[in-house]
This record gives C-alpha cells, sequence and structure tokens, in this order.
C-alpha cells in the first residue's frame, strides 16, 4: 500500500462513514479502482480508521455524549441487534466483503430505497422542528434562587430504540449502508430527518467501535512498528474529513432530503456494474 493509496482511503473512509452511501462498500470500490494488494498492513489499515472517523463523531457532539446516564442505555439497546447478529454470522459477512458486484447491486437497489423514503417521509424531512430534544430545567443556584437551564435530550422510547437498532442489522450486506438504514429506521419511528440522522451519528460510535476493534484484536499481530505512522496519519484524515462530511450532511439532509444521496447510489451502482459487463477488473488482488 503506497502513501498515496492511504490518503485515498482515509479521505474515502471520513466522507462516506455518516453519509447514506455505504463506506464499506466504497472502501472497496477504492480499493478495487486502485487495483490494491490485500496486504497485512493494507488489511488493518482499513479498519484501524475507523477509529479517526468515530471521533469525529464525539468531538462534534461532546454535550450530548455526557448528559445522563439514559443516553447510554438507549443507544446499548440500539446496538444490540447488530451485535448478536454480527457474531453469529461473522463467517458470512467477511465472505460478502469481497464481492464488488453485491457493493454494486446493493448501492443501487438502496438508491431506489432512499428516492421512495424521500416521497413517503416527505413531512418529516421538510418539516424539521427548532430544538425538538431541548428541554427547560428548573435548578436553584447557590443563592437560592429558581434559574432555567436548557439540556439536549435524547428524546426517544426503549422501543424506538430498538427497532433503529433491528434496521442496522441490514446494513451487514456490503454496499447497503449502515447510515441509510438506521436514518430510515429513525423515520419509520417519526423522527424529523435531523434527529434520525443525529441518532446515526450517536449509534456509529458503539457499532463501528465494537466492530473495528473485534477485527483488529484478530489482526493485531499484523502491525509493526514501521506502520504507526501511516495508521496515525490515516486516522488525522479520516478525522478531518469526518468533521467535515457531518456537518456538510446534516445541511444537505435538511435542504435536498435523501433523494440526492439515492440518485447518486444508483449512478455509481450502474457505472460499477458497466464496467464489470465490459471486462473492467475491479476485484481485490491477493
Amino acid at each position: 500500500m503506497t502513501t498515496a493509496q492511504a490518503v485515498v482511503l482515509a479521505i474515502v473512509e471520513g466522507l462516506t462513514e455518516f453519509l447514506p452511501v455505504s463506506s464499506t462498500g466504497h472502501m472497496i470500490l477504492a480499493e478495487g479502482l486502485m487495483h490494491m494488494e490485500q496486504s497485512p498492513l493494507a488489511k488493518v489499515y482499513i479498519i484501524n480508521i475507523q477509529f479517526g472517523a468515530i471521533l469525529s463523531v464525539l468531538v462534534l457532539y461532546w454535550r450530548r455524549f455526557f448528559q445522563s446516564l439514559d443516553f447510554y442505555k438507549k443507544i446499548f439497546v440500539a446496538f444490540l441487534p447488530a451485535a448478536v447478529i454480527g457474531l453469529l454470522l461473522n463467517k458470512v459477512i467477511d465472505r460478502l466483503l469481497g464481492s464488488v458486484i453485491t457493493v454494486a447491486v446493493s448501492l443501487v437497489v438502496g438508491g431506489v430505497i432512499l428516492v421512495l423514503a424521500d416521497k413517503f417521509f416527505k413531512k418529516q424531512i421538510e418539516n424539521v422542528p427548532e430544538d425538538e430534544d431541548v428541554v427547560t430545567v428548573i435548578k436553584r443556584n447557590e443563592f437560592g434562587l429558581e434559574v432555567e437551564e436548557t439540556q439536549v435530550l435524547l428524546n426517544i422510547t426503549w422501543l424506538q430504540a430498538f427497532i433503529v437498532g433491528c434496521f442496522q442489522v441490514l446494513a451487514m450486506i456490503p454496499g447497503v449502508s449502515r447510515s441509510a438504514s438506521t436514518i430510515i429506521g429513525g423515520l419509520t419511528q417519526k423522527f424529523s430527518i435531523k434527529k434520525a440522522a443525529e441518532f446515526s451519528f450517536f449509534l456509529a460510535v458503539p457499532t463501528v467501535f465494537a466492530a473495528a476493534m473485534f477485527k483488529l484484536l484478530k489482526q493485531f499481530s499484523e502491525i509493526k512498528g514501521t506502520d504507526i505512522g501511516v495508521l496515525v496519519m490515516g486516522n488525522v484524515i479520516a478525522f478531518i474529513v469526518g468533521v467535515l462530511a457531518i456537518r456538510f450532511f446534516i445541511g444537505l439532509l435538511t435542504k435536498y432530503g435523501l433523494k440526492f444521496f439515492g440518485y447518486y447510489r444508483i449512478i455509481a451502482g450502474l457505472i460499477i456494474l458497466i464496467l464489470y459487463a465490459i471486462g473492467y477488473n475491479l476485484e481485490l488482488v491477493g
């Protein structure tokens, strides 16, 4: 893996981890387009740079992560379905991860679903209430006087958290997109598009962290001292690009909805299928 390839992969990870376009699918495609050899470092690298992307959520939403124990409990409930199914079907998922055709078909099908979801959930996408999770709390200060404080809470039920978590299981198919599945899951639970996207960001932290850590521990022995610099560089790039992508994504969602990403997925998937049909080699080397 060259330095240029490492930079490209980190940018792709940071851009796509939180967008409804499938980060895993785009990483597989990026590797195929660059005809990358599946070296031990490359395998560890694409897993490790996910930590940089996760850090971008923690930095942007750090106040939400220190609000209450209830926040962590509901995130955990949403995380459970993917954790259980992921462990049970780990070998099956690994076999699917190298399939460019699976990614391309998933991109097209997922794109059609996003376009339809944009129409079906039109009210929740167009009518986003301001400060929907902000509550006012009356407290007493050190002088005994009552003061108002505003707190931003994760205002969802246990059942809603679990259902969104069940939608996340669909993302185990390469190309489906964890972000797309959880956002649509949130919309089915009457979330606004902004709230659905933010909950998807929060849920990404334990889900991506656990999946990345599980795979990293299995391949930890592959890491050499000379690889540390490359891994640090990749995480820094993924973090910076991730911060920009999240800020860009929220604005784009509230302005254009899901159809923008749906059309992109359809076009990207069809291009890949056409390239594959005319004999262009997109399979991973090694």
